[in-house]
């Protein structure tokens, strides 16, 4: 049986091989490994899978701990994709955050989504501010 680690904090993360595994699975967003520490960083909650001390999911929520909350970046490796990874990365996120409303965007993954109780909305909006990814790199080094 496959044993998978949940780690729901930041120590003795390797975020280089984060960036490298995600960009060789192609759920690469540019972030470098200094934006990828400072978005996990500064979340509300994480959770970060491992098999064998390899990372093969994440998941993490930004909130304002009252009342609304954001689930994003949730990924598990192809190779271990259906094995109930995300599943459970997102229910130990959700544990944290009742009587939140909590909202996220997909693009191919409502099946698994909805089967956790989320409910498709009508209408989201975006607006990138300036140029993407191209912010104060101090803020990153906090």
């Amino acid at each position: 049986m496959l044993e998978i680690i949940y780690k729901t904090d930041v120590k003795n993360i390797d975020w280089t091989e984060m960036k490298s595994t995600l960009s060789q699975d192609n759920f690469d967003n540019g972030r470098t490994p200094e934006q990828l520490k400072a978005s996990f960083e500064n979340s509300y909650a994480i959770c970060i899978a491992y098999v064998n001390s390899r990372i093969v999911g994440s998941a993490r929520v930004l909130s304002d701990g009252v009342c609304n909350a954001y689930l994003v970046d949730v990924w598990t490796l192809s190779e271990f994709r259906r094995k109930g990874i995300a599943s459970t990365m997102i229910k130990k996120l959700m544990s944290q955050l009742s009587g939140q409303h909590v909202y996220l965007q997909t693009d191919d993954a409502s099946e698994l989504y909805a089967k956790l109780g989320f409910v498709e909305q009508p209408l989201g909006m975006g607006k990138v501010v300036g140029k993407w990814l191209a912010n104060n790199d101090s803020e990153i080094t906090k």
